[in-house]
């Protein structure tokens, strides 16, 4: 059964960090709400880490405040923060046992022996260590050695547990079982998580939203079908997934759609709430670019089948535009190839196209250069 959350349980207000000279995070502000997955990605150097560090406490924002359930936590040092952190490194100690290992928080903390014992056997059967108790860090993979650190920190009951890249050390094929674990751990718990990635496979397939950081900036939060089907920044449409990214200008508006003109073609948008000659950057997934040797109406867009590779269930077909830059088609293995060399109509179904504004200001160089390709032959376009 799907959780209703309305609560927030971390929350961060315009939070700065600098590095000396250097400006890590930017003004942050983001709130994650009780019982949520949330993935903080982002490639390296981003700042995603070193938020996560500053609500762990392990380091202090320049500016900006952070609050763990409505309370101002900058003066509250790691332990005194209701909060876990999870490292990819795993952080074992390599003398203790699996079941010493996963104790050491409440052994700390003075717990009863009766409950320490309690407790740690019943993080160890629901991360699946049972049997492996006694033994050492050494005599355990990769898989086992992090299923230990998570039970370490969740055996602790944190209101909050923080996980820094705790997958990056595996392999392929353990880091997708570890991914499909960890949610269900994270459901079965209802504990809030948050996780940092570079990996977007990890942050579609496990999170309840993501937040995407570039250079210290959040660029958008969303779920993770509103970040893939409706990227509000060019960064985001490039960092997560395949996108094919055209610039052009709006050359034609009307009540219902706006005619976008690139260096290469012209299509027709169901889009309004721009401004004529507005700078623009159109983002096609390759699942939804289509091609056709026949016109398509709406589309005055063509280009030249350049390659064809295959990837089990798909087919992924270039196509080089006559400005040179190539775009990327899906379609089933099973369906018939169009044969390279051969000029093709280059469109989208309504509704698959996303429209977002450039930061330029200047209008796009193509306005004079614009080439009109409908009907050219092969020779003329290339």
């Amino acid at each position: 059964m799907e959780q209703t959350r309305d609560k927030v349980i971390i929350s961060l207000k315009d939070v700065d960090k600098s590095f000396e000279d250097e400006r890590v995070v930017k003004r942050l502000s983001l709130e994650v709400e009780e019982g949520e997955f949330l993935t903080m990605l982002g490639p390296s150097g981003c700042g995603k880490t070193t938020t996560l560090r500053m609500i762990a406490g392990f380091e202090y924002p320049t500016s900006g405040q952070i609050f763990l359930e409505g309370v101002d936590v900058e003066s509250r040092k790691p332990n005194e923060r209701d909060v876990n952190t999870v490292f990819q490194n795993y952080a074992l100690f390599p003398h203790m046992n699996v079941f010493d290992n996963i104790a050491f928080g409440l052994v700390e903390k003075k717990v009863k022996k009766d409950e320490i014992r309690r407790r740690v056997e019943e993080m160890i059967k629901l991360v699946r260590l049972d049997g492996l108790e006694k033994r050492m860090p050494s005599q355990m993979s990769g898989g086992q050695k992090q299923r230990v650190a998570i039970a370490r920190a969740l055996v602790n009951r944190p209101r909050v547990l923080l996980l820094d890249e705790p997958l990056g050390a595996l392999d392929l094929k353990l880091r997708k079982q570890m991914q499909v674990e960890l949610k269900h751990l994270q459901r079965q718990l209802g504990i809030t998580f948050i996780y940092v990635t570079h990996d977007q496979e990890e942050a579609l397939t496990m999170s309840d939203r993501i937040a995407v950081m570039n250079q210290g900036n959040l660029e958008q939060v969303g779920t993770p079908e509103e970040v893939y089907n409706h990227p509000e920044t060019k960064f985001v449409a490039d960092f997560i997934g395949e996108s094919n990214i055209i610039e052009g200008y709006i050359e034609e508006m009307d009540e219902d759609a706006i005619w976008v003109t690139m260096e290469s073609g012209k299509a027709r948008i169901g889009e309004t709430g721009y401004r004529l000659e507005e700078m623009v950057y159109l983002c096609v997934r390759p699942e939804n670019l289509k091609l056709a040797t026949e016109p398509v109406e709406g589309f005055r867009f063509r280009g030249q089948v350049r390659e064809h590779i295959f990837v089990g269930s798909i087919n992924k077909t270039l196509v080089e535009l006559p400005n040179g830059q190539m775009l990327k088609a899906e379609t089933p293995a099973e369906d018939e190839l169009i044969p390279m060399g051969t000029v093709v109509n280059v469109y989208w179904n309504p509704g698959k196209v996303v429209v977002m504004r450039t930061t330029e200001e200047q209008i796009y160089n193509v306005i004079e250069q614009s080439v009109e390709i409908e009907g050219m032959t092969n020779d003329q376009i290339f």
